[in-house]
């Protein structure tokens, strides 16, 4: 089903699809959460009961609850009480928003016609991106000189990563339009943009998408494995071309390239000075363990912990002598700011989800795939990532956390023999 704008705008989707198409906006994807709470409001007058008893919507509050719960508890002992439980009342906002998705996404046609949606976004992303890789200019500007940024804007570098965690949309509508042809173009057009984005951790969560699909569609560990080395000759072909004809690419990989000098100065300045900050989130966790710093308290405890000579101390990064804002790395920042409580309660919530993800079967496994990639990007562990109790990552990760317990249970093996 390929949903025509006209559908789009009359369809009780639109709320879940209009946040992402905002999201370039900043917090106007606020408004596709507000659209989601008048939608529970007047859908769950008439019979609140029997939705709570969804399978669905069990496992969202199950989820919800360990997320949310993590950060109410550190809230507690928090190093600036006031950002921190107001922090949690924000979080709040995330259960409205997963139960509309559980409520509204029903049906095989309806999830597709969905995707098929969000591919339609991601698709003019990556098109405008496209247009200022060849042009320099966007529809909101001029780029960087070190990165493309597209939509977002020149002055917010959230582009590449955001569109590898998105792009598992785009490659399932192209593999089911136009099959195995139609997902190579768009993995081919995708990877421009996240590669030139400047942005490492969205190449390798673009990474993990890609092996999630090749092993889709391999279907047996010979021909995973050829496709893969298919797949890093071209990427190494593409890289090089990047390299010699991209200054924006040349900066991030001479960077990256530092890495290689063997010293710690050199990691640490090829990392952007990530190795100060982790250096100075693990002086927190010693100092807080058990309930850390306190949600979103990381860029306030950060001078107290950080060596004078510290990279983010010295530099305008978050503000001269301020420190870092986050800890730019998921373990990280769950053992900084809500300690091994919180991180019991992560734990938890990613043993509940493999066991829905199992318990759901074939049907809903296939039904999920895409959400099910897309959330295994944004949280792969061995990357840096964006803070996921800020206000725009943490949307974009209950946003996709409320699809995938929906999607998880949208469709029964009935529904889809009888289809």
């Amino acid at each position: 089903m390929r949903p025509s704008l006209k559908s789009l705008l009359r369809s009780p989707l639109l709320p879940l699809w209009l946040l992402v198409a905002l999201l370039p906006f900043g917090r106007s994807a606020e408004l596709g959460t507000l659209l989601c709470l008048i939608g529970v409001l007047v859908a769950w007058r008439r019979d609140a009961a029997s939705e709570l008893k969804r399978p669905a919507v069990r496992l969202l509050l199950s989820l919800l609850a360990c997320y949310i719960g993590a950060a109410l508890l550190s809230s507690f002992t928090a190093v600036v009480p006031g950002k921190s439980w107001s922090t949690v009342l924000a979080l709040l906002r995330y259960l409205p928003l997963g139960l509309y998705a559980c409520y509204v996404l029903r049906g095989e046609r309806r999830v597709h016609g969905f995707y098929f949606a969000i591919a339609i976004v991601i698709g003019f992303w990556t098109l405008d991106a496209w247009m200022q890789m060849l042009t320099g200019w966007s529809l909101r500007g001029h780029a960087e000189p070190e990165r493309i940024s597209g939509l977002f804007g020149a002055d917010d570098p959230k582009l590449g990563p955001t569109l590898a965690v998105l792009s598992p949309f785009a490659l399932w509508a192209a593999r089911q339009r136009w099959g195995l042809r139609g997902l190579i173009v768009a993995f081919v057009l995708l990877l421009g943009p996240v590669m030139l984005s400047g942005s490492r951790s969205a190449w390798i969560g673009f990474g993990v998408v890609t092996l999630a699909f090749i092993w889709r569609e391999a279907g047996s560990l010979s021909r995973f494995l050829a496709v893969c080395t298919a797949c890093a000759m071209l990427l190494l072909a593409a890289g090089g071309i990047a390299w010699k004809t991209s200054s924006r690419f040349d900066v991030r990989m001479q960077r990256t390239l530092m890495a290689l000098s063997g010293n710690e100065q050199g990691v640490n300045e090829a990392m952007t000075g990530r190795l100060d900050i982790w250096r100075t989130g693990l002086a927190m966790i010693e100092a807080h363990p058990f309930l850390g710093v306190g949600v979103r308290g990381f860029r306030y405890a950060y001078p107290k912990y950080a060596p004078a000579n510290d990279h983010f101390m010295v530099a305008e990064s978050c503000g001269e002598g301020e420190g870092a804002c986050h800890a730019h790395q998921l373990v990280l920042e769950v053992l900084t700011e809500t300690g091994f409580v919180g991180a019991l309660l992560w734990l938890i919530g990613v043993v509940l989800a493999c066991r829905a993800w199992w318990r759901a079967g074939v049907v809903g496994r296939a039904m999920a795939f895409p959400v099910t990639v897309s959330l295994v990007a944004m949280l792969f562990p061995l990357n840096s990532h964006l803070a996921f109790y800020s206000a725009w990552w943490g949307l974009l990760f209950a946003w996709l956390l409320g699809l995938w317990c929906a999607l998880l249970f949208a469709v029964t093996k009935e529904q889809s023999d009888g289809a």
